[in-house]
């Protein structure tokens, strides 16, 4: 099965709060995980928060995203 994230909302800060296709659900903090190019425009807080859904996982208008599986294995 290929791991789909179904469902967001964001909490605070760099905290969203996630639901896979496959029934899990947790939250994640991406706080430590922006860094790079890609990434850095992610630490302006309201830029953060403009997430979409897309291709099954989370991603910005700049073009940052990240692979639903590490999502997955990272939700507490």
């Amino acid at each position: 099965m290929f791991i789909h994230v179904t469902q967001t909302d964001h909490i605070d800060n760099y905290r969203i709060k996630l639901s896979f296709n496959d029934g899990a659900s947790g939250v994640i903090d991406l706080a430590s995980e922006l860094y790079g190019e890609v990434f850095e425009p992610l630490k302006d807080k309201s830029f953060f928060k403009l997430f979409k859904l897309e291709g099954h996982t989370l991603s910005w208008s700049n073009g940052a995203d990240f692979a639903p599986e590490f999502l997955r294995e990272n939700i507490v």
